[in-house]
């Protein structure tokens, strides 16, 4: 088990998501994350015109055998200034109270989903689960501003823990079309 949760681990160290976002953890859960008929895998390229529309995020297990509540937060750590001493990300999303087994769409949306647009560059966004104690939606109040976001920092104040699993992907600004 050890190994494969390694194993699992090891696209988000060499694609930096583990210290620049995220601490390192073992995933304890199974989830996707589709744009359309697209698979996010870590490090992939996903165009933004893409992602204008929020994602398909389904949770792996039963939800008959576990009534386990999971916070999913969708960031890009690439947005600041690279000469800012603390790196902090840009806030894309936020839903919380969804229930093992089923998808973010049945979950409370506390932060409305924003679609990428890297003004330029490559930047890479992040999908962090955490699971929960028990239900947050009325507890949990959403961040003053999508800029100076930290998913550490918010998993802390929300007495989340480390995540249980996370994915990737990359995009970059797309050439205008041209005009004639």
């Amino acid at each position: 088990m050890a190994a494969t949760a390694s194993r699992s681990v090891e696209p988000l160290v060499v694609g930096r998501v583990i210290g620049d976002v995220l601490d390192m953890f073992s995933p304890t859960i199974e989830f996707t994350v589709h744009y359309g008929s697209k698979q996010v895998a870590n490090g992939c390229e996903i165009k933004p015109s893409a992602t204008s529309n929020k994602p398909r995020v389904q949770l792996s297990g039963s939800r008959v055998i576990s009534n386990n509540l999971y916070t999913l937060v969708m960031t890009d750590p690439d947005a600041p200034s690279p000469s800012e001493p603390t790196m902090r990300e840009w806030l894309h999303w936020i839903v919380v109270d969804i229930p093992q087994g089923l998808d973010a769409s049945k979950g409370k949306e506390i932060v409305p989903y924003m679609g990428p647009k890297p003004p330029t560059g490559i930047h890479r966004y992040v999908f962090a689960l955490f699971q929960q104690r028990g239900p947050m939606g009325r507890d949990i109040l959403p961040p003053d501003a999508r800029c100076n976001f930290s998913t550490r920092n918010f998993a802390a104040q929300s007495g989340l823990g480390l995540p249980v699993a996370a994915v990737y992907f990359n995009a970059q600004k797309e050439p205008a079309a041209r005009r004639r």
